[in-house]
């Protein structure tokens, strides 16, 4: 694969506004277990999503803990919080599920899963293009497009918001690619009709959207309307020890197995006082004013926006405790527990992620270079109409060694996976 054959092939609209990234000569290649746990991995997570709608309407209607309900929906509309708890929305969960996953030197640790995923078409594009310089792509050439139409029977409109702008030319090639059956449209400017949609925008920028109401009402739509699924938070509960119980009950045990080693052990900053006789499980602290004191050894740990935020996305969100200066941090735990009320923070444990070596074109001369770097992996699950997942492909993002914080940037790799 030449730097020409990928310049001269993509799309004059190209793929995000006023957005680009390295490219490559190759795929990330992937290992035959690594290859294997993401085969694995989608119905464990489609089980996870099942089981945490399923708390959710439980807790909503008193017949389980209240407060996971109330926790989850800090800082929600009224109407929404009663739509997603509706009789209607029973079981209707996200039929694309991505999972962020980071990659250490013990395997895989999932960073979140994404509500409303972008890339879809990014890596339909990248699937086909290096399939057809020769490649074994990991899920297929059309991998990605046979998901997405599998969503949907008869087509669907893509509603993409303002706020989500930079992301509507790759969702128009994907809408091309796929046929008359699918067309792209501007959210704020949409009318709710008789087809299927898919949504490309997040709950929190609902007020922008005229026709959202007409959507819940009415509307086919996925994902669903239920901002619950867009919170973080479901990785810190997954840990919360009085739900223990009910994880191991709800779960098969060797989805509970795998869930155990993907996600990382977190919390949700939580302000209220804890007994004098206990503590935060693993922190070993008494209060989370305690944890914003905490040295810089000790505070290897990652504190998050939970959901429904513009700050909830594209890491905008985050803070790594270890390479933050004390005050920022202690000003950061104490902001976490002011702001619990309206805006769920989560705290979790750092992972290292390992390094590998990835081939690129350097964008200035052209040539190939090799760069020492750190690897988020996405791995994309369609969930058709019989309920069943299929893995439709897997971006690979590659940022350099000093990056902490994996996402795509101008200086990082996107290559699907081989």
């Amino acid at each position: 694969m030449t730097l020409a054959d990928l310049e001269n092939s993509v799309p004059k609209a190209g793929f995000f506004e006023d957005r680009k990234w390295i490219w490559s000569p190759e795929p990330f290649q992937l290992s035959k277990n690594q290859k294997k746990i993401l085969n694995r991995l989608g119905h464990p997570l489609h089980r996870f999503q099942s089981v945490s709608d399923e708390l959710y309407r439980l807790s909503s209607e008193g017949r389980r803990p209240r407060w996971i309900a109330s926790l989850l929906d800090s800082g929600k509309p009224d109407w929404m919080i009663k739509h997603q708890c509706s009789s209607e929305q029973r079981d209707v969960i996200p039929r694309v599920i991505r999972p962020d996953l980071l990659l250490t030197e013990d395997g895989f640790t999932a960073s979140e899963l994404d509500g409303v995923p972008g890339g879809i078409g990014t890596l339909a594009w990248l699937s086909q293009t290096y399939a057809k310089a020769g490649f074994e792509i990991f899920g297929g050439a059309r991998g990605m497009l046979d998901g997405f139409a599998s969503l949907f029977e008869d087509g669907a409109d893509i509603l993409v918001s303002e706020e989500s702008r930079d992301y509507r030319p790759e969702m128009d090639w994907l809408a091309a690619e796929l046929g008359e059956g699918f067309t792209v449209h501007q959210a704020e400017k949409w009318e709710v009709g008789m087809r299927e949609s898919y949504r490309f925008f997040e709950l929190f920028d609902w007020e922008s959207i005229p026709a959202i109401r007409a959507l819940a009402e009415g509307g086919k739509i996925t994902p669903p309307l239920k901002p619950h699924f867009e919170e973080k938070l479901w990785l810190a509960l997954f840990w919360a020890p009085s739900l223990r119980r009910i994880w191991e009950k709800e779960l098969r045990g060797s989805h509970l197995q795998i869930l155990r080693k993907l996600i990382p052990y977190g919390w949700s900053v939580d302000p209220s006082e804890i007994p004098p006789h206990a503590a935060i499980p693993r922190l070993e602290a008494c209060s989370w004013d305690e944890v914003g004191e905490f040295s810089q050894k000790d505070r290897r740990l990652v504190l998050k926006v939970s959901g429904f935020s513009e700050l909830a996305w594209g890491s905008r969100g985050v803070m790594i405790g270890h390479d933050e200066p004390l005050d920022r941090w202690r000003i950061a735990v104490s902001d976490a527990q002011a702001q619990f009320e309206m805006q769920p923070r989560v705290m979790q444990e750092f992972k290292e992620t390992k390094l590998v070596e990835h081939p690129y074109f350097d964008p200035e001369s052209g040539d190939i270079r090799t760069m020492v770097g750190r690897v988020r992996l996405c791995p994309y699950y369609f969930i058709n109409q019989n309920g069943q997942s299929s893995l439709g492909g897997c971006l690979a993002t590659i940022v350099p060694a000093d990056k902490k914080k994996i996402h795509g940037m101008r200086d990082g790799i996107l290559v699907p996976c081989m």
